[in-house]
């Protein structure tokens, strides 16, 4: 009976020896697969934890590089309005030249007009066609030059009948003008005038006759003497070379000049443009 229950008492333990086996060797494998999914998560969570840290930095430079651009465009915007102003005022300034430009060409062609109207109503007025007298307007002034020849004998300051007539014209137009101041000045030559106990040079003589211009145009004439002036200038203002006796008789001259104001006699101008 006791070899019975040992007998049985061995098989039993046998069968749960063998019994805890299997279920350790389970265990085992059932903790080694812990195991690996254990490590493969670790290095997902450590893959993760490095992708984290780099988004992160990411991140950090998104934000620094979205407040740079956020400055930057109001310094554009800054920018942009001031550039927009800037090319602005230079567009007014160059509307402004462009403008003084078109009102200097207008001017000059004005001026031009002005020109031609003054010389052609003088030269109609005082009914010159000869060759030896010259009407021209230089810087608004006008200027009627006589030959001497028309005027004087050589080495003379006596008015020939002649040149009485041709001062009769332009007689007509400075009384026509009572606003108007005209300066007679005498030109000579530069041959030395020989003192003849009254003159004593060129000056002398350039004076004398610049004298002599106006006692008839005041007296004969019946010009204001307030409104001329006397003036010799020698042989020092010369039109051409003394190299040749026509050069010198160029030279000697008597010119008229008319100093009027331009908004006394605008309206003889304007006249005068009318009918061109």
């Amino acid at each position: 009976m006791r070899k019975i229950i040992l007998a049985l008492s061995v098989v039993a333990l046998l069968t749960t020896s063998c019994g805890t086996k299997k279920k350790i060797a389970a265990l085992e494998s059932k903790n080694k697969e812990i195991q690996d999914l254990l490590n493969t998560c670790t290095v997902k969570l450590n893959t993760c934890l490095t992708e984290k840290e780099a988004y992160a930095n990411q991140i950090d430079f998104l934000k620094k590089n979205n407040s740079d651009l956020i400055n930057n465009m109001g310094n554009m915007t800054t920018l942009s309005t001031k550039g927009a102003e800037n090319i602005e005022k230079a567009l007014e300034s160059i509307k402004e030249k462009d403008l003084k430009i078109t009102r200097m060409q207008d001017a000059l062609t004005k001026k031009d007009s002005v020109t031609l109207a003054l010389v052609t109503s003088l030269k109609g007025a005082v009914g010159i066609s000869d060759p030896d007298i010259e009407v021209n307007v230089e810087k608004g002034v006008v200027f009627i030059s006589i030959s001497d020849k028309l005027l004087f004998k050589s080495g003379s300051y006596n008015v020939s009948d002649r040149a009485k007539e041709v001062l009769g014209k332009v007689a007509k137009v400075i009384n026509s003008k009572p606003d108007f101041e005209c300066m007679v000045e005498g030109h000579t030559d530069n041959v030395p005038f020989n003192g003849n106990g009254i003159l004593i040079d060129n000056w002398d003589l350039s004076v004398k006759r610049s004298t002599a211009i106006i006692r008839v145009l005041t007296k004969d004439l019946k010009v204001n003497p307030a409104q001329l002036i006397a003036a010799g200038r020698s042989e020092f203002i010369p039109l051409v070379q003394n190299n040749t006796p026509e050069n010198r008789a160029t030279n000697r001259r008597t010119r008229i000049v008319i100093l009027p104001k331009i908004d006394q006699f605008y309206d003889m101008i304007e006249k005068e443009m009318k009918k061109q």
